[in-house]
């Protein structure tokens, strides 16, 4: 269970346990199946559903980036310069991060990105830098120094047909789940089987703090039950 974090919450109008399950370090291309069918699957009861880390499933699914292979061209520089920065996160602070991004969008449509929502964040509104870049820039992680080695020097650019992947973990373990992109700024659902017993609002709103231990906690997998009234 992550520091900090209370087990027991309430929230979308009822109480929930959130049990963390504890894992060694995921590798590059190492399934999660066989975590799920040992450690999962025992602990599984009707009504139970899992939230699992956007991380390890990219990291399960090779899709990650070493920031040796990136050089970080001009414009990715410069955007980085406009770019909201966190005290608690490192967001887009690295032009390397962000140079992961052109490349997942193209150089144009980074452009354009980078004008529009400089543009629009002049009259109040803001997130069109992402909605315009699209491709899912905002699911990109990594290069982070407060990782855990050697996720340290890793870019991590989103877990591939997130939905599909949740979908064949239910039809292939009988567990429903989630996917979910949480960090110190906001916490997002990126894909979800059928058999979930909650809507994705009220899933992000029951791990809205962000309880899953990403890092040294290794607690990447969250079983998520109804608390007994």
């Amino acid at each position: 269970m992550a520091k900090d974090h209370e087990l027991t919450i309430d929230a979308a109008g009822t109480r929930w346990d959130r049990i963390g399950v504890k894992t060694h370090l995921i590798g590059i291309l190492e399934p999660l199946d066989p975590i799920i069918e040992s450690q999962v699957v025992p602990l599984y009861r009707a009504g139970d559903w899992i939230a699992i880390s956007e991380k390890v499933v990219t990291i399960s699914q090779g899709r990650v980036v070493h920031i040796d292979v990136v050089k970080a061209s001009p414009l990715a520089k410069f955007i980085v310069k406009g770019v909201k920065k966190y005290d608690n996160d490192i967001g887009y602070s690295r032009p390397e991060k962000m140079q992961v991004a052109i490349w997942q969008t193209g150089y144009l449509r980074m452009m354009a990105a980078m004008v529009g929502g400089a543009v629009t964040r002049v009259f109040g509104r803001h997130g069109d830098f992402y909605r315009i870049a699209g491709n899912r820039i905002s699911e990109i992680d990594g290069f982070n120094p407060d990782a855990l080695a050697p996720f340290d020097e890793f870019a991590m650019i989103g877990p591939a047909r997130p939905d599909d992947y949740c979908q064949r973990i239910e039809d292939s373990y009988g567990v429903p789940t989630v996917i979910i992109d949480g960090n110190n700024i906001n916490v997002e659902v990126l894909g979800a089987s059928r058999g979930v017993p909650v809507t994705r609002a009220q899933a992000r709103a029951i791990l809205l703090d962000n309880p899953m231990g990403q890092d040294d906690e290794m607690t990447p997998i969250m079983l998520v039950r109804r608390h007994p009234d």
